[in-house]
This record gives C-alpha cells, structure tokens and sequence, in this order.
C-alpha cells in the first residue's frame, strides 16, 4: 500500500465555514477511498500560494525532509498545482506529487465500469495532463504505476503532445457517439412519458443505498467517497400504481473541480433531465449544512437549481437522539426523515413523490380490434394492466393509464369509459 502525506493550506480568501481540520478530514477519506494509506501530514497558513513552489521554498524543504523520514512514496495536496509548481515540488522532495484534481480523477478511474464512464475519465486524465507536459515532463517518473498513472484499462500514458491531442480527439468522438445514443434513450423515455426522479447528493451521503432499497437493486455500495460513477436507472411503480425512472448518479464534492463537471456533463445530463430530484442528505455528518450548499453550487453550474426537490435527511439511525435530530432538521425545512440502510421513512418520502409528480393513472376500459393488438405493448409500457380477456372479435382490456395516453386512444375510439 502506498504510502501518503497530505499537505493542507489554509488562505485569507478560502471558505470560512470549512475550517483546515474539515478540509483535512475530507481529503484523508479520499485518500483512504483510493486504496492508500496516509502517513503524515503537514498544515500551512499563507495569505496567498507562490507561484514557483505553491507553499514557499522553506515549506517544501519541511515536506522533503517529512517525506523522506517518512519513505513516502506520494505527495498530496489539497488544492491544485500548476505544472511549474508540480515539478519545482518533485526536484526538492524527490517524491511524487499530485493535487487534489489527479487524486479525484484516480478515484474515478477505480470506480468506471461503462464505456462512456471509461472514456469521460480518460479525456479528463489526458486533458489534465496536456498542459504539464512543459519543461522536463514531470510526469516521465510516473510511468511505472500507482496512483497519478490508473487510468482505464490500468494503460499506461504516452507523453507525447501530438500523440495525446490525437488521443483526445478520437475520444470525444467517441463520446458523442455514446451521447448520442443516450439521447436516443432519453427520447425514447420520453416518449412513455415516465417521469424521471433522480438521487443527488454529496458522495458517500447513501444515494446508492436508497437506490437500492426502493428500487430493489443491486447497486454498489461502499462506505467510500465516489463508489457510484456511473448512472443507473431503473423502473419502479409507485404505490398508485403509476410508473416512474429512478437514476443514482455520482455524488457531489465541496470545491468539485469545475474541469471535472465540465468532463462528466454527459453522466450529469440525467439530472438536467429529471423531472424531480431527491436530494440525499446525511444528517448524521456534522458538515450536514455545508454538504447541502455543497450539492446546490453544483446544481447551478448544472443550470438544475429550479428544479423541484425533496430533501431527505438519510442516515438517521446514526443520530443520537430524536430531540437531536428534530434540532438538526429545522435547518432543512419540509425535509423528509428515513434511514435508506434500515429502510424506515421510505413510504412516507414515496406519499411526497405521488403527491409531487404529475397526476395518477385514470382507469379506462378499452375494447381492442385484435388487429390493433400491438398498442398492448404501449399500455403495458406506460401504464399498469389490470385485466385483457378476448370478447367476440375484441380484447378487453381495463388499465389504469396516463391521462394522454387515455386521450389519444378515446380518440381513436377505442375507449369504452
């Protein structure tokens, strides 16, 4: 296992509701979330980073000498480096050095398992890289493996400018493929007219967790930041009958790079489309309220702050006492309070969610020709069947059904009432 120390600083203009201990605790989960162990850490308090050694030459002498006490095999800190900055740290440490962007894009590279998540994650990494090819190639030592070099595949960079503009090229070519094959799925989702919840929330908050438990899915679930990357989806009838899409996706971060919600749009595109979004919160967590803002900012670089919300307070099993946690939820009004892993709560969040969502199926009677037979499909699809039995040279059929969908087949005349 490798082995880390984690340099946090701390400047006159950061947020003042994180305090450097905060900051620190977030970026050690990462660290833990990416398989390595965290041996030392050094904090610094400047009015501003310098432009050639980020911490000043004096600091980063303290971290080669930390570093080299420590055998460390990797640097990380917390805010991002320029290359010239990169590369002036690893002549003095000798060591490896990565920002929290390369740390986040390692994590994400573990946890990709589509084809479009695999092909996001590499074009982050390589447009990454792109620009800290200048100089003596800082990243020429990287080459032999661990964290800083996973990408898909585990595949090795070529650090070649020309070669990996090409690169880049073919995969955003790539990419608009598979994009275009979603919004063909999303066109076709559409088309049913099933309304689309999506989970949101800060990662590691229990998005996947609930999915699961309402959802009866299988979704991964680990107590580690960024276990869900990719986007699933999955069918669920609500307790009125009416059917609806439910889609995890991957949790937010405090200060998410905006490069990397720039390289994820296409996985985030599921939350700009939604018709509601459940908004995921562990109130067990003490930075509950910043985690909150965290999602929001997020949300409005998705242009996706309008949209209709419920907030649910997750994780209550964790909270001490109900006076607590009746305490805690004045700062989240009209929130919802559930346990996702205990699954207490959820009938009362699915009551939110047919109350939300547009209005329930009406029952309709229907007499179809047998050779109209294939709209069964179409009322099966969107609708929910109750009964189909043959009478004469018809099918009967009697369906609860999306008031369109009821209007576009009484016009047809196949509406009995």
């Amino acid at each position: 296992m490798e082995k880390a120390i984690l340099i946090v600083c701390e400047f006159n203009s950061k947020d003042k509701n994180w305090t450097r201990q905060d900051v620190y605790e977030e970026l050690a989960s990462l660290v833990s979330s990416c398989g390595l162990k965290v041996a030392g850490n050094i904090f610094c308090n400047k009015d501003k980073p310098s432009a050639d050694y980020f911490v000043g030459r004096g600091k980063a002498q303290e971290i080669a000498l930390l570093s080299a006490k420590l055998n460390a095999d990797v640097i990380i800190f917390n805010d991002e480096l320029t290359a010239t900055q990169q590369r002036n740290l690893e002549e003095v440490t000798n060591t490896k050095i990565i920002d929290r962007t390369q740390l986040i894009l390692d994590i994400f590279a573990q946890r990709a398992r589509s084809k479009e998540g695999k092909i996001q994650v590499e074009l982050a990494q390589l447009n990454y890289l792109l620009p800290r090819l200048s100089g003596k190639g800082i990243f020429l030592s990287r080459l032999g493996g661990g964290i800083g070099t996973r990408g898909p595949g585990e595949q090795k960079l070529e650090v070649d400018r020309r070669t990996i503009k090409e690169k880049i090229s073919k995969l955003k070519n790539e990419l608009r493929h598979l994009m275009a094959q979603r919004e063909s799925s999303r066109a076709t989702r559409k088309k049913q007219q099933l309304p689309l919840v999506a989970m949101v929330g800060y990662t590691n908050a229990g998005k996947s967790t609930l999915f699961n438990a309402l959802s009866n899915s299988d979704v991964l679930v680990m107590d580690k930041l960024f276990a869900t990357l990719d986007p699933t989806i999955r069918k669920f009838v609500l307790p009125d009958g009416r059917k609806i899409l439910f889609v995890d996706t991957v949790g937010f971060l405090h200060n998410l790079p905006h490069n990397l919600i720039e390289a994820f749009k296409a996985t985030l595109e599921e939350i700009t489309g939604a018709d509601i979004l459940i908004h995921v919160l562990d109130i067990s967590h003490p930075k509950a309220k910043e985690h909150s803002a965290a999602v929001f900012d997020v949300l409005k670089e998705l242009k996706s702050e309008e949209k209709p919300f419920i907030t649910v307070l997750n994780k209550t099993d964790k909270v001490e006492s109900k006076d607590f946690l009746n305490i805690l939820s004045r700062n989240f009004p009209d929130s919802l309070p559930i346990s996702a892993l205990k699954k207490s709560g959820l009938n009362i969040l699915l009551e939110e969610l047919m109350r939300r969502l547009p209005a329930a199926l009406k029952y309709a009677q229907l007499e179809l020709p047998h050779e109209k037979a294939f709209l069964l499909s179409t009322i099966y699809s969107q609708g929910k069947v109750d009964l189909v039995k043959n009478k004469g040279n018809k099918l009967l059929v009697e369906a609860q059904l999306p008031a369109s969908l009821k209007g576009r087949l009484k016009k047809e005349g196949f509406v009995v009432s």
